[in-house]
């Protein structure tokens, strides 16, 4: 498979999993509500104060990750690989060379952030930078280019705000079915089909907040596999990248910066909260990343 099948096949099962995320949203919206009896008006101020909250989280992501990370400013005398060959991809990519920043963490790993492609910043550890060789410098830079390149940010900051809405939508039926009084005399009125919707949406109030989360952590895991065939289209060496991989799977160092709220946007998981023989079907749904073994098989599949 060359790379770009790779990226192509990688757009399509991303762009499906958004596809059915939306009919799920659109589905638990309306039985709930139809459960509850609730106004248009009542969903789509849920639906609005969702927006409001990811948006200012979206456009100040930046600012606010780069605070909480701790992250500097990146010199080109200091970081002269990082500083370049960011310069020359770029170049090559016709794109605005992102603003450059490090973390002081032996650690290994990467991260970019910002709304658009002319606010866009790509940091990365000092441990990465000085473990790793310039190709494999370039992989790991070409990889959080193209997150950059494909929107990953405003992808992701869409599933928030409709996994936001979905919380808060169920939140506030929680409170009313606690505090409000509901309608007791319509099965009486619908039938057995009225009922059976009444349930459902009950169970999806309950259940709706943890099924959206798990779809956006399975998007997540998808556009990683989706920037590693976009870096490799962007650098014609998979070499690089697999190396770069490998080294990061060896790692074990967690990373003191990051916390569960940003852990998503790194090139791996900066936790290491769990260990390669412990996790199993189930407990790779909860991850933000896809196996590093899994994505270095993906991309060898390109250099054969």
């Amino acid at each position: 498979m060359t790379h770009y099948q790779l990226v192509a096949a990688n757009k399509h099962r991303s762009f499906l999993i958004i596809a059915l995320f939306t009919l799920f949203i659109g589905l638990a919206a309306y039985l709930m509500s139809y459960s509850f009896e609730l106004s248009p008006s009542f969903v789509a101020w849920a639906l609005i104060m969702a927006g409001a909250m990811s948006f200012v989280s979206y456009w100040f992501s930046d600012k606010i990750i780069l605070t909480m990370s701790g992250a500097k400013p990146a010199n080109r005398e200091e970081y002269f690989d990082f500083y370049t060959v960011s310069e020359n991809l770029a170049m090559s990519q016709r794109m605005p060379l992102p603003k450059l920043y490090v973390i002081e963490d032996s650690a290994m790993n990467a991260f970019a952030t910002g709304r658009d492609q002319n606010h866009a910043v790509v940091v990365a550890t000092t441990g990465l930078l000085k473990k790793l060789n310039r190709s494999e410098v370039e992989g790991v830079v070409a990889h959080e280019l193209s997150h950059i390149k494909n929107y990953d940010m405003l992808l992701m900051s869409i599933v928030a705000i409709l996994v936001g809405f979905i919380a808060l939508l169920s939140d506030w039926l929680m409170r009313s079915s606690f505090f409000g009084r509901q309608n007791r005399d319509r099965e009486d009125k619908g039938g057995q089909l009225q009922m059976i919707l009444m349930v459902a949406g009950f169970l999806l109030m309950l259940l709706s907040p943890l099924i959206a989360n798990l779809i956006k952590l399975a998007i997540s895991r998808k556009r990683e596999f989706l920037a590693d065939a976009s870096a490799v289209s962007i650098t014609k060496n998979p070499a690089g990248l697999i190396n770069a991989l490998s080294k990061l799977d060896a790692d074990r160092e967690p990373l003191e910066a990051a916390n569960k709220a940003t852990a998503h946007l790194y090139i791996s998981n900066p936790l290491k909260n769990h260990s390669k023989d412990s996790i199993g079907w189930f407990g790779s749904l909860f991850q933000t990343h896809p196996p590093i073994t899994e994505r270095i098989k993906a991309l060898e599949t390109i250099s054969r």
